[in-house]
């Protein structure tokens, strides 16, 4: 062969599925340039026959032959007249933009906190007054107060955290006036490791009480 007669890639036919590679496209070119029908469809079920032999791991998956038609006609770009078992792809169809999804953004301020807060935060409403609430909010405080931390890896003042879930809840809870603080820092950001090493005996609250009070309250 001449210098003449060699044929480049950036010379040939852009390939629209290149796991088939050129042969197929040369062939699949022939077919849309038969000039009868009959010998068009002839020669389609011929390359499906050859595809499918390319992928024989996926003969027995349902759908499979309709599958096969749709990529002849892709590759095709869809300019091939041939009859085919199944409805025929468009191309408005397969180069059609899907629908934006609707990521829930209650709260875009607050992304640190994540959406299941404000999941937690509703359900919590939803409750009684009573110890099992109030133990319920102020684990989602000190939730939230740990995931502040994770974001902004500093020192956080406990009104923050309540001024942030007054907001989240609508004002219906509201620990501004509460007489008990959230869990220190290191507390919160301890390793999994040593919050194991130190969790043997009897569990320990995860707040304390503000003015030094060594007065417990039940939670449960």
């Amino acid at each position: 062969m001449t210098s003449n007669e060699l044929e480049y890639n950036t010379e040939r036919e852009h390939l629209i599925i290149p796991e088939y590679g050129r042969h197929i496209q040369k062939m699949i070119q022939y077919a849309k340039e038969r000039p009868t029908k009959e010998e068009r469809n002839k020669v389609a079920k011929a390359i499906i026959s050859v595809m499918g032999n390319l992928q024989p791991h996926l003969r027995d998956v349902p759908d499979f032959q309709h599958k096969l038609w749709d990529q002849l006609f892709i590759m095709s770009n869809f300019e091939l007249d041939a009859d085919s078992p199944y409805p025929t792809p468009s191309k408005d169809e397969l180069y059609a933009r899907p629908e934006a999804l609707n990521y829930p953004q209650n709260h875009p301020k607050y992304r640190f906190y994540g959406n299941n807060i404000k999941t937690m935060i509703d359900v919590a409403n939803t409750w009684e007054e009573g110890d099992l609430k109030e133990a319920l909010i102020y684990t989602i405080a000190n939730h939230m107060k740990k995931c502040f931390l994770n974001w902004n890896k500093d020192t956080v003042e406990d009104e923050v955290i309540f001024e942030h879930l007054r907001e989240l809840s609508g004002g219906k809870i509201n620990l501004m006036e509460a007489d008990e603080d959230l869990s220190d820092a290191d507390s919160l950001m301890r390793t999994k490791k040593k919050f194991s090493s130190n969790s043997g005996g009897s569990g320990k609250k995860s707040h304390h009480k503000k003015n030094n009070s060594n007065r417990s309250r039940k939670r449960y």
